[in-house]
């Protein structure tokens, strides 16, 4: 099963996602380490905190190679910032999307198709607010929907979540 949870921020899809998962999970980080960055940690510290001791943690952006590695359930949170990372790597906020940022994606849909571990992915829905005043927010807003429509459509499930409850689709 393979499922895509997505929300806003602090819409709970975290917890949903959480949730859905049981056993010896592999939780996949893919956020930047905090640094000196305190409010950041603050959110990590909380994350790991709700995390069950039999849960391995990986904090990776190779989501392929996880996916592709035989084991239990997966918690991948999350692919935004798994597109923040990606975005960074290929220089994209001044190059633009590039082939090299296409083959990420079109490795990672593929990955999520091919998986045989049940599969649990977190996203933002960051499109529906207000028009970033940048470009480098406006190529965000505009791949972050195209990698979640993308992510989607190689799912079995999408649940939306929404202050606090969830709603599948």
């Amino acid at each position: 099963m393979r499922t895509l949870v997505i929300g806003g921020a602090r819409s709970g899809k975290s917890r949903a996602a959480e949730a859905l998962v049981s056993g010896a999970v592999t939780y996949v980080a893919t956020g930047y380490p905090a640094g000196d960055d305190a409010e950041w940690q603050a959110r990590l510290d909380l994350h790991r905190a709700r995390r069950p001791a039999e849960w391995t943690t990986l904090e990776t952006i190779d989501l392929v190679g996880v996916l592709s590695s035989a084991g239990g359930p997966v918690l991948v949170d999350c692919l935004t910032l798994w597109l923040t990372r990606v975005l960074d790597q290929h220089d994209a906020w001044v190059a633009g999307i590039t082939p090299a940022v296409e083959q990420e994606y079109d490795a990672l849909v593929a990955a999520v198709r091919a998986t045989t571990r049940d599969l649990v992915l977190v996203t933002n829905e960051v499109g529906q607010g207000v028009v970033p005043d940048t470009p480098s927010g406006r190529l965000f807003r505009d791949e972050m929907g195209r990698l979640n429509r993308l992510v989607a459509d190689a799912c079995d499930d999408v649940i939306w979540c929404i202050a606090g409850r969830t709603v599948r689709l």
